[in-house]
């Protein structure tokens, strides 16, 4: 089968791309490389049915396609607070110049959504069916509303047009191929932790996060987009075991044999206070199943970051941090 994956070059996006050419399809990987990595597909580049094409899918761009992930955003607090604009137009008119694609080509279509079209939620666990507690002109909103508007060109091309598409809302992940400065929990407590620096959390450590393996996340995207029946359908993809941000400092730091200490910083604006997602429906209707456990997870990712240590040498200033 033909794929297309924008935003290939991405955490999830180039694990992604690994994961299908391993099923035999011919991969497409689109990205501008604005907040992805070169690095993160290089051991795919000598690999006979991929290609990469470094573009922005803001701008029409012709290929062939029997299924698309639309995985092209920015999606850590750093890259998109210092790529609003990017982010939005991504978002909304990427996701249109990739659904016409999908429209014309009769193909089958995902949009990778996220956990903020939650925003703060006042409903926990979170199910597909709760419509969020979101500020529209926060400083996050440039992510969370142009995702909700995503996901509202999506299902508006169902509708008008039948195409085959479906939305997966991607709560917090880790794993291999994560930046070591993206702003994200995990990564940026390995990083310092590995470099036996204090790691930073912001407010009193209370708040809540569930974290997902990455590739189990991806098995979740495959069989979401593979799978029959699930045109029209959103699906959370996420993890239920909830800890306490200050939980996984400290689970770190003893992961990582440190000697690292824990400062706390000021909360975040509008940064979410628990993040569970509800994973009933997925389970259901897709038989999807979580298999690798935290800490498993964990001692991997560990264990690529130390492998990959020139990431680390090449952060020339503290780790930004947001829980």
């Amino acid at each position: 089968m033909k794929v297309v994956v924008t935003g290939g070059a991405g955490f999830i996006g180039s694990n992604l791309c690994a994961r299908l050419l391993d099923e035999g399809h011919n991969v497409l990987c689109v990205d501008n490389l604005l907040t992805g990595s070169e690095q993160n597909i290089s051991p795919l580049r000598g690999h006979p049915q991929f290609t990469f094409l470094h573009h922005d899918v803001t701008q029409p761009f012709s290929f062939e396609a029997d299924a698309i992930f639309h995985m092209a955003s920015p999606a850590s607090p750093v890259g998109y607070m210092e790529h609003p604009i990017e982010t939005i137009l991504v978002n909304s008119q990427g996701t249109y110049q990739m659904l016409e694609q999908a429209r014309k080509q009769k193909a089958m279509f995902l949009f990778s959504s996220t956990s903020e079209a939650y925003g703060d939620p006042l409903v926990h666990p979170q199910r597909e069916d709760y419509w969020g507690n979101v500020n529209p002109i926060g400083p996050r909103a440039c992510y969370d509303e142009s995702k909700r508007l995503g996901e509202t060109l999506t299902m508006e091309f169902c509708r008008q047009y039948g195409i085959n598409a479906r939305i997966v809302r991607i709560f917090n992940t880790y794993g291999p191929n994560s930046q070591t400065d993206d702003g994200r929990m995990i990564p940026n407590f390995i990083t310092q932790a590995l470099q036996n620096e204090p790691l930073t959390v912001y407010g009193d450590g209370n708040k809540t996060r569930s974290i997902c393996y990455v590739n189990d996340l991806v098995e979740g995207l495959m069989l979401a987009i593979f799978q029959p029946h699930t045109a029209g359908e959103v699906f959370n993809l996420g993890n239920t075991e909830e800890r306490t941000v200050l939980e996984f400092a400290h689970m770190i730091i003893r992961l990582c044999n440190s000697s690292s200490s824990i400062i706390f910083e000021p909360s975040r604006i509008d940064d979410p206070e628990r993040r569970r997602p509800d994973i009933s429906k997925v389970q259901k209707v897709l038989g999807w199943q979580l298999k690798i456990n935290m800490e498993e997870g964990l001692r991997q990712t560990i264990e690529w970051f130390r492998s990959h240590s020139n990431r680390l040498s090449d952060v020339s200033e503290p780790v930004r941090t947001s829980n």
